[in-house]
């Protein structure tokens, strides 16, 4: 999946938007090493978007 920026979009800001979840920001700028310096994107620029995976929920025995 990936992701075009707006003016004014961080990777904090982008992994919030895409992910749901700023704790998700190392995982974001790792697929997007080029762009590792850059704090504040301007509009236009691609990011691609890791990924995530989540733990199913299972139903514990004493639930039943």
């Amino acid at each position: 999946m990936t992701y075009v920026t707006v003016a004014g979009d961080s990777f904090d800001l982008v992994a919030k938007k895409t992910l749901g979840s700023e704790y998700f920001t190392p995982k974001l700028i790792n697929a997007n090493p080029k762009f590792i310096t850059t704090f504040i994107f301007q509009a236009g620029v691609e990011l691609q978007i890791p990924e995530i995976k989540t733990a199913k929920q299972s139903i514990l025995p004493w639930q039943n």
